[in-house]
């Protein structure tokens, strides 16, 4: 834990300049709908309904809607400090990263997604962009026939892969398998229209997107310009102080919202801002 908190104290003292704080898609934008007229007309009559399982999300570490969880309300105030900045600068989109695999990242964004949803005046959006090896359906077990994959090949449109976890406010965008040429597709201009659509459409709603690791491919850092911020997940003790180093390094252009270190060996509030 010292290890990285240094680094991190070292890296930030090289950037003190930068902020450092915690349906198709179409050549057109949809038409934007007010915060009041979204959260009044919620019914999900086309988007696609499903039930999670409790104990699929308890073995996969999905606790924020487990009040009864103390992990809940890490997260439950993680949600508050992420949206008091992003209100603070008028950001709408937030990607999740990491500088290598299996530092926890997927299941920090899935926890935050539910989280702010839970906030009466947000909706949330949670897309899955880590093309290369996407999780989060897996995760929520979601089993759902079209994705991203589908939308990118053409053959389904934007609100036939939209999910609602039976979570109201959220909803989820899945991708089911890998995709080939995945950096060549996030800088694609049917990405850059996706974004654009779903970070528009509603005034109330906060878009997550879950990423590759930073330091594995250049897919995170193609798809990063055209998003608001970044909360930079670390597994605890796992990774060297260089490759912490080399990922504020890339992350010197970005607004990085926040720190999380995840798994800490502490008590429930473990993260660190």
């Amino acid at each position: 834990m010292e290890k990285i908190k240094d680094a991190l104290d070292k890296a930030k003292i090289q950037r003190s300049g930068q902020v450092q704080q915690a349906s198709a898609v179409g050549n057109k934008i949809t038409n934007r709908f007010s915060k009041d007229d979204e959260l009044d007309s919620i019914v999900y009559n086309k988007t696609t309904v499903v039930k999670l399982d409790p104990a699929h999300l308890e073995n996969n570490r999905i606790v924020a809607l487990s009040k009864h969880d103390p992990m809940c309300l890490v997260f439950d105030s993680l949600r508050t400090q992420v949206l008091q900045k992003m209100e603070e600068h008028n950001w709408r989109t937030i990607a999740i990263v990491s500088p290598t695999p299996e530092a926890g990242k997927t299941i920090v964004a899935i926890n935050l997604a539910i989280s702010i949803a839970q906030q009466p005046q947000k909706t949330a959006m949670l897309v899955d962009f880590d093309l290369r090896k996407p999780r989060i359906a897996q995760y929520l077990g979601i089993k759902q026939d079209k994705s991203i994959n589908d939308l990118l090949a053409g053959d389904a449109e934007l609100s036939e892969i939209i999910v609602n976890p039976g979570v109201p406010r959220l909803t989820i965008i899945p991708t089911n398998k890998p995709v080939k040429q995945s950096s060549e597709t996030l800088s694609s201009n049917s990405i850059q229209k996706l974004i654009i659509e779903l970070k528009e459409r509603y005034d109330s709603r906060i878009v997550i997107f879950d990423l590759p690791p930073i330091l594995n491919a250049d897919d995170a850092m193609v798809l990063l310009p055209q998003v608001d911020c970044v909360l930079l997940v670390f597994g605890n003790g796992q990774h060297t102080e260089t490759e912490i180093s080399e990922t504020m390094r890339l992350l010197s252009k970005t607004n990085i919202l926040g720190v999380v270190i995840n798994r800490a060996e502490v008590e429930p509030r473990s993260y660190y801002y």
